[in-house]
C-alpha cells in the first residue's frame, strides 16, 4: 500500500524537468531512508538546529536538508526511518554536482510508514544541463561551495513556482530587473547571485554615525523575517538616505539583488544566521501589496530558570511578567565618555525565578508598560553579573502583552497564583528547591543515571564528587582572541591564525578549555564536560599556560593534571540529550564549579538529619 502512494519519477523530474514536476508531481510523496542530526560546528556560538534526511521515490534517492520550521516533524516524533511523507514545499538545488532538496514544509503519512526500504533507488546525480547552468547562472548554494541554479519554491496553494514580475526599484534603484524566484532566507548565501526575498522588517535601528581619523559615515540596520528564518541587513552612507524612510518596521517588502551577502558579525546581531546583507545602491526594494503572508515575529524563548545553564554573552529570547520597573537612569561610558539612558526591569515566570533586564536609550526613555504586563524580549545578552542578568541589545526588540500563546499562558498563571509567589534569583542558587517545589536539587551520581536525567527533557542539578580522571588529549581548542568571540580559528600555516567569524587574522590564538572530566562519589562515577571558566578553576592555570607546558615541559604538563586530580568539588550541571555519530546520548555540562565549603555542607547535613528524624 505504501509503495502505491509513492510518486515514482518525481525526484528526477524535480531536478531535470521542473515544469513537468510542477504539473505532474505538485506534492511528491516520498520515503524517508535516513535522518541525521547535524552538530553545531561552532561550540559556544548559538545556531539553528539542523537535520539532514534522505528521501526516495523508489527509482532515485536524494540528500535533503530540513528547514528549521520543518523540524517539528522530528521534535514530535513523527518522522522516522521508513516514514512516507508528502513534500508540500521545497527548493531544489545542485551543489558541486550533487542534487540537494531543501525541505520547507512536509506532512508525515503516519498510517503508511514501513521500517523497510522500498525498492532499490539510485543516487540522483545533477543533470549535465543543470551543471552547465550552474556555471553560467550561479544560484543559491545552500551548503556553501559551488554555485547552483536558482531553484523553484513550490507551494500547496497554488502548487506552482512563485515569481515576482519585473518591477522598478522602489528604493531608488533604477530600471527593472528580470523575473526572480522568491527565495527563503535560509537559502541565501554568498553563492547566490540572483534572488528575491519576501520579508517583514521586524526591527529597525536609529541612524548611527562614526568618526575615525581617516573616515566618517553613518549606518542603520534592519532585521528581516520570513517563514524560514531571519537575517540582518545594513545600509551605509548614501544607502542610508536611499532606504531609511522606505523600510518601515512591521511592513513586508520584496528585496532583490544586487545585494552583498557576507558572514554575519555576531557581536552586532542577535539572529541565528551565519550571513547578513549589505544593501547597495542598486538593491531593489518594493513594499509588498500582500502584508499578511509573512509571520510577524519569531521567538525562541528561554525560561528564566534555564538562564542558569546559558553561557555568558549568549543571546536569548525571554518572556515574563513585569514585576518591578526602576526609574530612568543615566550613566557615562568609561570608554567613550558619552551618556547613556538605561532602565532596569524585573521579570518573573512560572518556573519560580526572577531576572533583571536592562533596556537602553529610546526604549528606556519611552517605556510605559505597567507592572503585571507580559513582556517578550527578543535579543537579550546574558551577563553573569549578580548571578544572571539580561541586557536588551540595540538590535533586539521588546513586545508588551503580545498576542501569542506563551503570553496568554503566563498571564493566566500570574493572575491565578503567581501574584502571591516568592521568586528565586540566580545569585542565590540555594533557593532553587523552594522555587521548583523540590527540597533539594542535589543528586548522587547513581540518581543521575537511575532517574534518567536529561533523557526526556533538560535537567539542572548539583552533584558533589571527586575528580578521578581528566582527558589530556583535546583538552583545549585555539579560539579567536577578539572580545566576545570564542570561535575556533584556523592555522593558516604561515604563523597566522584566521577567524572566519570576525574575518580577522591573528598572530596567535587564545586557547580555551573544553575538557572531559570523570568524577566519582560513593554511588558511582560519571563523565562531565567543563568549559573554559570551570576548567580554569579546576586546573589553576589558563589553557594557554597548559599548551605552553605541553610544548616545553611534558613532565610539568602531566604534573599539572595530577595536581588537579582527587579534588572534591561541587558542580552545578545541565543534563541534555544530544546526538553524536548518529547515536543519542545524554551530555552533562558544568555551568558552575566550586570547591566544597565543608562548613556549609556540615550545616546542610545536620538540617537533613533533623528532617529525617522528625
Amino acid at each position: 500500500m505504501a509503495e502505491a502512494e509513492i510518486t515514482q519519477g518525481a525526484i528526477e523530474a524535480i531536478f531535470c524537468d521542473r515544469e513537468r514536476a510542477a504539473v505532474q508531481f505538485p506534492v511528491p510523496v516520498l520515503q524517508c531512508l535516513h535522518i541525521k542530526f547535524l552538530e553545531n560546528k561552532n561550540p559556544g556560538v548559538p545556531g539553528p538546529e539542523r537535520y539532514r534526511i534522505v528521501l526516495s521515490d523508489i527509482r532515485n534517492y536524494v540528500q535533503c536538508m530540513l528547514a528549521t520550521q520543518a523540524n517539528r516533524v522530528v521534535h514530535d516524533g513523527l518522522l522516522q526511518k521508513g516514514s512516507i511523507v508528502r513534500v508540500k514545499q521545497y527548493q531544489a538545488q545542485s551543489v558541486k554536482g550533487k542534487s540537494i532538496l531543501i525541505i520547507l514544509d512536509l506532512d508525515v503519512m503516519t498510517h503508511l510508514g514501513t521500517p523497510d526500504k522500498i525498492g532499490d533507488p539510485k543516487l540522483m546525480e545533477a543533470a549535465p544541463s543543470e551543471q552547465q547552468q550552474n556555471t553560467t547562472i550561479g544560484g543559491a548554494g545552500f551548503y556553501g561551495g559551488a554555485k547552483s541554479e536558482p531553484a523553484a519554491v513550490h507551494e500547496t496553494k497554488p502548487q506552482v513556482q512563485r515569481q515576482v514580475a519585473s518591477r522598478t526599484g522602489g528604493g531608488g534603484g533604477s530600471g527593472g530587473h528580470a523575473a526572480s524566484t522568491i527565495y527563503p532566507i535560509e537559502a541565501i548565501s554568498p553563492y547566490a547571485n540572483k534572488w528575491t526575498i519576501k520579508v517583514r522588517v521586524t526591527s529597525k535601528s536609529d541612524i548611527r554615525t562614526w568618526h575615525k581619523t581617516h573616515s566618517e559615515g553613518k549606518l542603520f540596520s534592519v532585521n528581516l523575517l520570513d517563514e524560514s528564518g531571519e537575517i540582518r541587513a545594513t545600509a551605509f552612507n548614501q544607502e542610508v538616505d536611499q532606504f531609511y524612510d522606505l523600510l518601515q518596521e512591521g511592513s513586508v517588502y520584496y528585496i532583490s539583488t544586487p545585494c552583498k551577502v557576507q558572514l554575519a558579525k555576531k557581536q552586532f546581531s542577535n539572529l541565528a544566521n551565519d550571513y547578513e546583507l549589505m544593501l547597495e545602491s542598486g538593491t531593489v526594494i518594493e513594499r509588498a501589496d500582500d502584508q499578511s503572508s509573512v509571520p510577524q515575529v519569531r521567538f525562541n524563548f528561554c525560561t528564566i530558570q534555564e538562564l542558569q545553564g546559558v553561557e555568558k554573552d549568549a543571546t536569548v529570547d525571554v518572556i515574563g511578567v513585569l514585576k518591578e520597573v526602576n526609574e530612568l537612569e543615566q550613566i557615562t561610558s568609561k570608554t567613550t565618555q558619552k551618556p547613556y539612558d538605561k532602565r532596569e526591569l524585573t521579570l518573573v515566570d512560572d518556573t519560580g525565578y526572577s531576572v533583571r533586564v536592562t533596556i537602553w536609550g529610546k526604549t528606556a526613555r519611552e517605556f510605559d508598560a505597567s507592572p503585571e504586563s507580559v513582556i517578550a524580549c527578543k535579543g537579550t545578552r546574558v551577563s553573569d553579573f549578580g548571578g544572571r542578568s539580561l541586557s536588551l541589545l540595540s538590535s533586539g526588540t521588546m513586545a508588551i502583552d503580545p498576542d501569542i500563546p506563551e503570553a496568554h499562558k503566563l498571564k493566566g498563571w500570574y493572575e491565578a497564583q503567581g501574584r502571591n509567589n516568592t521568586f528565586a534569583t540566580h545569585s542565590n542558587l540555594s533557593s532553587v528547591g523552594a522555587a521548583t517545589g523540590r527540597k533539594d536539587d542535589a543528586k548522587w551520581i547513581a540518581q543521575i543515571k537511575n532517574e534518567n536525567l536529561g533523557v526526556d527533557k533538560t535537567d539542572y542539578f548539583t552533584v558533589k564528587g571527586t575528580i578521578v580522571h581528566m582527558r589530556q588529549e583535546n583538552f583545549a581548542y585555539p579560539a579567536c582572541p577578539s572580545e566576545s568571540c570564542n570561535k575556533k580559528v584556523t592555522d593558516m600555516g604561515d604563523g597566522t591564525w584566521r577567524c572566519e567569524k570576525c574575518n580577522i587574522t591573528h598572530d596567535r590564538p587564545q586557547y580555551r578549555y573544553i575538557m572531559s572530566v570523570c568524577i566519582s562519589d560513593h554511588t558511582g562515577n560519571v563523565w562531565i564536560s567543563c568549559f573554559d571558566e570551570q576548567a580554569r578553576l579546576i586546573m589553576g592555570k589558563t589553557a594557554d599556560e597548559m599548551m605552553e607546558l605541553r610544548e616545553q615541559d611534558q613532565a610539568a604538563f602531566e604534573a599539572a593534571f595530577d595536581a588537579a586530580n582527587c579534588r572534591k568539588m561541587s558542580f552545578r550541571c545541565r543534563a541534555k540529550m544530544e546526538t553524536f555519530a548518529e547515536q543519542p546520548r545524554v551530555r552533562i555540562s558544568v555551568w558552575n564549579a566550586a570547591p566544597l565549603d565543608y562548613k556549609s555542607e556540615a550545616h546542610r547535613l545536620a538540617e537533613l538529619i533533623k528532617e529525617m528524624s522528625v
